[in-house]
């Protein structure tokens, strides 16, 4: 297959590209290489695919409406796969408009594109944080997600409602996945695992929000990328059974489908800390702090959609999770 990955210098993007790769399809990548973290981080990945042949990169914004009507003007695509996002909820508190050009005007042109090209299935990121304030644990995608928490994750609502339009009047198979907690190695270092690990093997305090009682489903990103390859063979179907008088808000009567992707358990924060501590040999220091406006404090993902769609659930335990994620940060960092 040819298959568009945007975000492909990301996290979930580059560690997808290269499952993708092995397996034989041809891939065409895209992004912009932003500032957000690291921009070396981004480079060593995409260094990384292009050793492995196949792959095709492209610097470019998604939010940039001439490139990306550049990028469709070329060969076909079979499939895309839309990772390429303003991520971030602290972030998004106070850089709004970033969420709002990279999620919302970027990803229409994406959806532009697959509508020029007829691509047989659209699968972009959305995320858990689309559940905001429920409470009612696990989450399920029948759950209504009309109460957000920040900007992030309306725009990712956005994402949803916008791919729903275009499924419906266009009939491109869209299906959206709602990522729960992803870490592994290559990960972002804005987020906790990056951080703790840096701090503990350098003898710093790490900051525990809501004096870590915080509880979450950590889904490692080989279960993730597992996930999302078996979906994108799966183009999303109309629901037979979808009744508009009492609307199932996970299908539709338009080829639209969303999934969560999750490790279907609840991880205390202390135990992923116990983890870190455990894979580097070393005590972690704990710098106590409140809840950050935007967090909720726990979150689950029934995944018996997922399963039964593909015959796959995530299962990775958190304690091996992390263990590869030290050995990778050590080997890449040399310490």
């Amino acid at each position: 297959m040819r298959i568009l990955v945007t975000g492909a210098a990301g996290f979930i993007g580059f560690q997808l590209a290269r499952r993708l790769l092995a397996r034989g399809d041809h891939l065409v990548g895209v992004d912009n290489l932003n500032t957000y973290y690291d921009v070396r981080l981004k480079e060593a990945r995409l260094h990384e695919l292009q050793e492995a042949g196949g792959f095709e990169f492209v610097c470019a914004d998604i939010a940039e409406r001439d490139a990306m009507a550049k990028l469709f003007d070329g060969p076909r695509f079979d499939a895309i796969v839309n990772l390429a996002a303003q991520a971030g909820v602290r972030y998004s508190i106070e850089h709004p408009r970033a969420y709002i050009d990279a999620n919302v005007s970027g990803f229409l042109n994406v959806l532009e594109g697959a509508r020029a090209q007829r691509v047989r299935h659209l699968v972009y990121a959305s995320t858990s944080s689309v559940y905001g304030i429920n409470t009612g644990m696990p989450f399920a995608e029948t759950q209504n997600t009309d109460h957000p928490m920040s900007m992030y994750s309306a725009t990712k609502k956005a994402n949803e409602a916008m791919a729903h339009a275009y499924a419906h009047l266009f009939r491109i198979p869209c299906t959206g996945l709602r990522f729960f907690t992803v870490y592994g190695p290559w990960g972002r270092p804005d987020m906790a695992l990056f951080k703790f690990t840096k701090g503990i093997l350098n003898d710093e305090p790490i900051p525990v929000f809501n004096e870590g009682k915080m509880i979450r489903d950590f889904t490692y990103v080989d279960d993730i990328v597992e996930s999302i390859v078996r979906i994108i063979d799966k183009p999303a179907q109309p629901d037979p059974q979808w009744n508009g008088n009492e609307p199932n808000p996970a299908t539709s009567s338009a080829p639209w489908r969303i999934y969560n992707i999750g490790n279907s358990e609840r991880v205390e924060l202390m135990r992923y800390i116990r983890a870190i501590e455990a894979a580097t040999g070393k005590k972690a220091k704990l710098e106590l702090l409140p809840m950050q406006p935007g967090d909720v404090p726990a979150t689950e993902a029934d995944t018996t959609a997922l399963e039964q769609a593909t015959g796959f659930r995530p299962k990775t335990p958190v304690e091996e999770g992390v263990r590869r994620f030290v050995e990778w940060y050590r080997d890449y960092y040399r310490g």
